[in-house]
């Protein structure tokens, strides 16, 4: 059966690669560098736990009459993962690129493809069996690890999660870092089957790699917003401070202005000001919504919204909405999830069209 061959190929691409000393070198690293980074935001955790605690006993003891309505967060455990996301951009993407940039053009240099070919399996088992085996259950393999390990030391130090915490560390680790490991496997892969060798395959991979993750972030939302959006408005200008206010300042009042409030005359809006306010609003909000596109294209940019999120719900909802009232629901998990929606299909597209423009190119690929 055509399931029987394409199982058999990723059954064949997983075992060459846990069992591959690259994959297992890189994973180790990984691993490492996951427990020590595990390590000090546990650390981070309990110190924040106990200033948490401290601020509840003074508030008790001293009868704070604020405490009802502002009272002090307490720190969650996903905090914990927060630094894990700096080394998996990184060192997760480097492993992801190892797994795929020689997936298929090493075939092709051992002309072991022609050979492959000559069996009773199709192009389409083959290329979906190494994506299978070789990207999502490898990188799977490998995330599973790091998850093992994270809360294995959660639960020696102590620190039991909840059940949402524990949700929130399955749809970080299982769903979130795997959808960005294999964004950059896509990408490998793709070029793997575009190039004829596996030094260029590795070099092309490494170019897209740097621009996305790097210079795209860096320059092209910032680039791309200001030529879009254009030149910002002009404020307008200053007259005479009215008697009134010079009046009230005179006799020890203040009065304050500056280009994001308006300048009050008498009591009442400068409607130029006004107008000019309006436009700034609608100015940067052109700017941010085109930065936000652009950075779209980022595998990055999304990891790094998507797991903010995750991790810390409540600076999410500040980030997307520095002016409003964060509500139990738009700090829970679900909330979060709902606002970078936009990230999280584009942690699925970018994957996604790198494998379909694969998939169209090993299928028309001349072996001979």
């Amino acid at each position: 059966m055509a399931l029987d061959r394409l199982l058999n190929v990723a059954r064949k691409e997983f075992s060459d690669h846990i069992t591959s000393r690259r994959f297992v070198i890189i994973l180790g690293l990984l691993l490492v560098i996951s427990t020590i980074s595990i390590y000090d935001g546990i650390e981070n955790y309990n110190n924040s736990l106990e200033a948490y605690t401290e601020q509840l006993r003074q508030m008790e003891e001293f009868d704070d009459p604020y405490r009802n309505w502002m009272p002090p967060q307490k720190p969650s455990i996903m905090y914990v993962f927060i630094s894990m996301m700096s080394y998996m951009t990184m060192l997760g993407g480097i492993l992801a690129i190892a797994i795929g940039f020689d997936l298929v053009s090493k075939e092709k240099e051992t002309r072991s493809l022609k050979t492959l070919l000559s069996h009773p399996v199709y192009r389409d088992e083959i290329i979906n069996g190494k994506a299978l085996g070789g990207g999502i259950a490898a990188l799977g393999f490998a995330m599973a690890l790091a998850l093992a390990v994270a809360i294995a030391m959660l639960l020696l130090f102590s620190v039991v999660p909840t059940a949402e915490e524990f949700a929130a560390i399955l749809v970080f680790g299982g769903a979130v870092s795997l959808g960005f490991l294999l964004a950059y496997f896509a990408v490998a892969l793709m070029m793997s089957t575009v190039a004829k060798e596996s030094g260029n395959a590795l070099i092309y991979t490494l170019v897209i790699f740097f621009a996305v993750s790097s210079l795209l972030p860096m320059f092209g939302g910032a680039m791309a917003a200001n030529a879009f959006a254009g030149d910002p408005p002009e404020p307008p200008e200053m007259g005479p401070m009215p008697k009134e206010v010079v009046r009230v300042a005179s006799s020890g009042g203040y009065f304050t202005s500056s280009v994001s409030q308006s300048v009050v005359y008498g009591g009442t809006e400068d409607p130029e000001w006004k107008a000019y306010e309006e436009e700034m609003k609608t100015y940067v909000e052109k700017q941010r919504l085109i930065s936000d596109i652009s950075n779209l294209l980022s595998p990055q940019m999304n990891y790094y919204t998507v797991a903010i999120a995750v991790t810390n719900p409540q600076l999410s909802s500040m980030i997307a909405s520095p002016y409003g009232a964060a509500t139990e629901e738009a700090t829970g998990l679900a909330g979060a999830l709902g606002r970078v929606w936009m990230n999280i299909a584009a942690l699925i597209v970018f994957p996604s069209a790198f494998f379909a423009a694969t998939y169209v190119k090993f299928m028309r690929m001349d072996i001979r």
